[in-house]
């Protein structure tokens, strides 16, 4: 599961440009379970803590999150399975602490009456502790196009992007492609739901690839206050099973 096509990625949903500077800061949790191919399941709970600064055409965003990571090891946040599988009577276990931050900056490259285009450039900092497995202890590079058409109350959004893997001792990463699609409805001034399709090449030769699909509700409950649920099904060994998170955003 990708950081930027869960929750924090429906953050960004945000089609018109911002006139003046505006400061947002959000929290929650994302859950996500799966087997990732192996005989059971690894289960991780991501809690992020993520500002991000919009003026006139460029978006600058940091996520810093807390991680766990339930399960027979070899599977990593955003990557999926890495490495050898364990063996079916490996048991589980349980490692935390802070994963890996991610910054990202976008510059909005066209905006007509209707459609929109962003480019995004994305770093993770290899900050999560590679021997408690929350990560690979290597920076990873993105960059992606972002389009945007809005018609009445209905978007439609899809993304394209190409990510460079650092890749740790011992272990060869890809440079993969991914995409997203998906659609956007305005239900009423304080109120969206949304459904988006997450694809991306698997990174590793032990891996798979990732296919998932998310559906999403957003509710304005003040004037600058956001609560957005979201909830993800898999449909490859490199996506987990199933998911679900709440982010909460403040804007300022």
């Amino acid at each position: 599961m990708k950081n930027l096509l869960t929750s924090l990625a429906l953050l960004a949903i945000s089609v018109p440009a911002v006139a003046d500077d505006q400061f947002s800061l959000g929290t929650g949790f994302d859950y996500s379970s799966g087997k990732y191919g192996n005989a059971t399941s690894t289960d991780m709970l991501y809690i992020p803590v993520t500002g991000k600064y919009e003026s006139d055409k460029l978006t600058l965003k940091l996520t810093v999150p807390y991680i766990s990571v339930s399960g027979p090891g070899g599977v990593i946040h955003g990557l999926g399975m890495m490495g050898p599988s364990p063996s079916p009577n490996t048991p589980k276990k349980t490692n935390s602490g802070l994963g890996d931050i991610t910054t990202s900056a976008g510059y909005n490259v066209y905006s007509g009456d209707s459609l929109s285009f962003d480019v995004v450039g994305n770093i993770k900092f290899g900050t999560a502790d590679v021997k408690k497995g929350l990560g690979t202890g290597q920076n990873d590079y993105s960059a992606q196009l972002d389009g945007y058409y809005t018609l009445d109350k209905t978007t439609l959004f899809a993304t394209a992007g190409y990510k460079v893997y650092g890749s740790p001792a011992g272990v060869t990463l890809k440079k993969v492609p991914y995409g997203t699609i998906g659609a956007s409805q305005k239900l009423s001034s304080a109120t969206s739901a949304g459904v988006m399709l997450d694809m991306a090449k698997s990174a590793s030769s032990t891996g798979s690839d990732q296919r998932e699909a998310t559906i999403y509700i957003s509710q304005k409950i003040t004037p600058n206050t956001k609560v957005q649920a979201n909830l993800l099904k898999g449909f490859a060994n490199g996506s987990p099973d199933f998911g679900g998170g709440i982010m909460i955003t403040g804007y300022f």
